[in-house]
């Protein structure tokens, strides 16, 4: 009887036991990296803040400050101190002609005053942080699912794939990011779309999510592609060429789970910029179309009274300010804890 040892009597066994081991303490060894960051812990209660405060918008416009706002309101009052106050006040600048905004009350109602309509800002600001995120995690969703399948297919597949993917990746680098988003938005938003049956009105919230999530692309595919080549040259997919293993087996286990990696160290970053972006936009009237709010929206509803009632303008710009901020901090210690050679071109 030949004893064999269990070493060389189970090597797949031990070799699969090991790789697991080996993933689930990669992921083990990040979460613990990122805990043991204060600032990435201070940037996600930010963020988590933000999202929680957008997410609470229908409950505090109906049960705090019990105004909708979305209507105008520029006959109306508000009780502060147990007196009936209008809130579009007579003007003191100036002859005094024209009414201005009622501002901060720091009460339930009309907490950051009124814009030029009468209507609630801290409400509005909640409503406009919903759609702002929104468009931002759904943008980034798009941009980052067209950018793997693209950057995936040209690296690994090569020749008249890779020349194609590149050439369109290419067209789309030649425009600067915002003549493109402002172009597209500006001829999308004055039509809409009608594809057959589907119809996307010019106010859906549709448009500045696809526009920002398409112009965005070669941004993230590119180095995707790069990433792919230097998978596709590796050895241990090179031995499984060899073995005559599948393309889509080892597009599935070996290339994916590597580009992962990348593709959530974008995340974080790719949606600070969609922020900014989607509220450049609707600043500029052609993104987020009325009487749906962003932040951006805000903020134009409130450069005509930056002299007068600031805290209308301010208080989106803060709240993108601090989104945007933890973001680019989350991002930056995910990618160091996961990949710290991935770098954004």
């Amino acid at each position: 009887m030949t004893l064999v040892p269990n070493s060389i009597a189970k090597p797949m066994e031990s070799s699969q036991s090991r790789s697991v081991r080996k993933g689930s303490g990669h992921w083990q060894r990040a979460w613990r990296l990122l805990k043991r960051d204060k600032p990435t812990i201070a940037a996600a209660l930010v963020l988590l803040l933000m999202i929680l405060s957008s997410l609470a918008a229908p409950l505090y416009a109906n049960s705090v400050s019990a105004t909708d706002p979305f209507r105008s309101n520029l006959s109306g009052k508000v009780a502060i101190d147990g007196k009936k106050v209008k809130i579009m006040q007579p003007s003191t600048e100036g002859l005094g002609l024209g009414v201005t905004p009622i501002g901060p009350t720091w009460a339930a109602q009309y907490f950051l005053g009124a814009d030029t309509q009468g209507r609630d800002v801290a409400a509005r600001l909640l409503y406009g942080g919903r759609n702002s995120l929104l468009i931002a995690f759904s943008a980034t969703s798009i941009c980052l699912v067209l950018a793997a399948l693209i950057g995936i297919c040209a690296g690994f597949f090569g020749g008249f794939v890779d020349t194609v993917l590149s050439r369109l990746l290419d067209i789309l680098w030649a425009f600067p990011v915002y003549l493109l988003a402002i172009s597209l938005s500006i001829v999308l938003i004055s039509k809409g779309i009608v594809l057959g049956p589907i119809e996307i009105t010019a106010d859906s919230l549709l448009l500045p999510i696809g526009i920002i999530g398409i112009i965005y692309v070669p941004y993230v595919a590119r180095p995707v592609r790069g990433r792919v080549l230097e998978l596709k040259n590796s050895e241990f997919v090179l031995a499984a060429i060899g073995l005559g293993i599948p393309e889509w087996r080892i597009l599935w286990k070996d290339i994916l789970p590597n580009v992962a990696t990348m593709l959530i160290v974008f995340i974080p970053l790719m949606m600070a910029l969609n922020i900014v972006t989607e509220s450049s936009l609707s600043f500029l009237s052609i993104g987020v179309q009325a009487p749906d709010a962003s932040w951006g929206t805000i903020i134009q509803d409130g450069q005509t009274l930056l002299y007068t009632r600031p805290a209308v303008a301010l208080a989106p710009g803060i709240a993108i300010a601090l989104t945007v901020l933890s973001l680019n901090v989350l991002g930056d210690s995910i990618r160091d804890v996961l990949d710290p050679r991935t770098k954004i071109v």
